[in-house]
């Protein structure tokens, strides 16, 4: 199985508390890990806003090293276009969708936006 893990899941693992819990089995696990560039940027933002550039880069090796990194390609950019189109997403979530969907991987996230769909695994409460 492949999994794309959200920046939501990132960034909760790293807060701790009951959500960390429900995201620790994807983020320490053994399945195929992959991310989106927008997950990443993302992480990069709220960890650099939090904590500062030392632990932004800290963070973003760690992402790097569980996981692959998927840039958006002409494929992906047009597909997330469609999805916030047709679904009313936000234009983040619509790439990291895309991105998921490119490479035949369940999204792993907590954000409510995104539990409507089929190849979600919804973490949130």
């Amino acid at each position: 199985m492949t999994v794309l893990i959200d920046s939501w899941a990132w960034i909760e693992y790293w807060k701790g508390g009951e959500a960390a819990a429900r995201a620790a089995p994807y983020i320490e696990g053994k399945e195929r890990a992959v991310i989106s560039s927008v997950n990443l940027a993302e992480v990069y933002y709220w960890v650099l806003k939090e904590y500062g550039a030392e632990m932004a880069e800290a963070k973003s090796r760690t992402m790097l090293r569980r996981s692959h990194t998927i840039a958006a390609d002409v494929t992906i950019a047009t597909s997330a276009a469609k999805l916030k189109a047709e679904h009313r997403l936000g234009l983040a979530d619509s790439f990291v969708l895309a991105t998921a969907r490119s490479a035949d991987a369940t999204l792993v996230t907590g954000d409510p936006d995104l539990r409507r769909f089929r190849d979600v695994a919804f973490l949130g409460s």
